[in-house]
């Protein structure tokens, strides 16, 4: 079995944390900014030292390649996203880019022998922080293997269109044309070019941290729904209208909320998790009631038939009245579970067991770039364990020790994968 270097990941994992240092030990490191610009030219010439070949697409996602015995075979690919939300960790979507790299240093270094290409690559926008959506560019890669529903938010020319949420002005594809990494569309990711895909990245929760465990075998990506639900009710001034008159749709909102959680609670879905986590008022000023609150919902849950219960209970709201006001639903996204292919699965746990692992099975609740790329081309994840399960805040923090491990676990599920035919 072959072993990933800790010195070397320890090295790249601090090297890294200093582009888009906050000074509070986390980043913000938005994509194609400055500071992600200095993240990729360090990714290449890192992997350009070790002879490998750079490529970049359409999307500015970059790839670095070393060449295999068998010039026509397929290439391996591993990676993950390089931005970060603002007041980020060091380690959500890095790691995957780092443990990547790190597999490629090791097999040059060692001279391990191998079939087929093996990339690593940085995806372009996943968190969406400063041009949404999340996964973007993941999701124009893939967007003809999308299912439908899904399909309707990554059109091309929308993500293109996309505006600066700081600036409210420059587009995502003015960033792309400043950067100096947009590339060919040849370059893409595809079937026709990548037998398969790993992505390894914190795990993001306490899952495993709660168990003892310092690795998981992911198995899926959990199926989720997000809907908004809209309260209105009518403005008037807070200190002349009588409180039995008023129609205040945050008090009917803050009613929904509570009814809501009664109601699913009800139901005793065994690990469903559901959030609302945005919150709109308006006119938002202290001495008037407000006349329309916008909230979001976010559910998720492996079984498409808890989801349907769920979203029953968030429909039913519409034949309600709280605190005297209307109520709307509206859906804006839901996705069905998404399973990873089961023979890579297989080569992590295999991989895991050898190495020694302390290891875990595990699903996903949040959304990766490796989700909507599992529908192009076999795919799977590797969870390294989170402390605290804190993540997207500085305070995000997983140890080398388990970094290094997850590298090696990929590395060996990786040479699994190339001897398959």
């Amino acid at each position: 079995m072959y072993q990933c270097s800790l010195e070397r990941m320890k090295e790249k994992l601090e090297t890294f944390a200093r582009f888009g240092d906050t000074g509070n030990g986390g980043i913000t490191r938005y994509s194609l900014s400055e500071e992600a610009i200095m993240a990729r030219n360090e990714f290449i010439k890192r992997m350009e030292a070790i002879g490998a070949v750079i490529e970049k697409d359409d999307m500015a996602n970059v790839y670095a390649t070393i060449s295999g015995s068998d010039p026509h075979a397929k290439r391996i690919v591993m990676g993950s996203h390089a931005d970060s939300v603002m007041n980020g960790g060091n380690y959500d979507g890095i790691l995957g880019v780092i443990s990547a790299m790190e597999v490629l240093e090791t097999v040059v270094t060692e001279a391990i022998p191998h079939k087929h290409p093996l990339t690593a690559m940085i995806w372009t926008n996943e968190e969406g922080a400063l041009y949404p959506p999340a996964m973007m560019s993941s999701g124009v890669v893939c967007y003809k293997f999308l299912p439908e529903n899904i399909k309707a938010n990554f059109e091309y020319e929308d993500m293109m269109n996309s505006k600066n949420v700081l600036d409210g002005k420059t587009t995502f594809e003015e960033a792309l044309m400043r950067s100096g990494f947009r590339g060919r569309i040849e370059n893409r990711l595809s079937r026709e070019n990548a037998k398969c895909m790993f992505e390894t990245h914190i795990e993001q929760g306490p899952i495993l941290e709660a168990a003892g465990k310092n690795i998981g075998i992911v198995k899926c990506v959990l199926g989720m729904f997000n809907y908004r639900i809209r309260f209105y009710g009518q403005t008037s001034h807070a200190g002349t209208f009588p409180m039995n008159k008023r129609k205040d749709a945050l008090y009917a909102a803050a009613e929904a909320i509570c009814y809501i959680h009664e109601e699913i609670d009800k139901l005793g879905i065994a690990e469903l998790v559901y959030t609302t986590g945005e919150i709109v008022c308006h006119p938002n000023i202290h001495t008037c009631v407000p006349d329309l609150v916008d909230i979001s919902i976010d559910v998720r849950h492996e079984d498409t038939e808890a989801l349907k219960r769920v979203e029953k209970v968030v429909m039913g709201l519409e034949k309600l009245s709280f605190a005297g006001c209307k109520c709307k639903t509206e859906l804006q996204w839901k996705r069905d579970t998404v399973y990873w292919d089961k023979e890579l699965v297989g080569y992590v746990e295999e991989s895991a067991k050898e190495a020694g692992a302390n290891y875990k099975c595990i699903h996903s609740g949040a959304g990766h770039d490796a989700q909507f790329v599992s529908y192009m081309i076999p795919t799977t994840m590797i969870f390294v364990k989170s402390k605290e399960g804190l993540s997207h805040c500085e305070k995000e923090y997983s140890e080398p020790e388990d970094c290094t491990m997850g590298a090696t676990i990929m590395l060996n599920a990786v040479l699994r994968a190339d001897k398959k035919e």
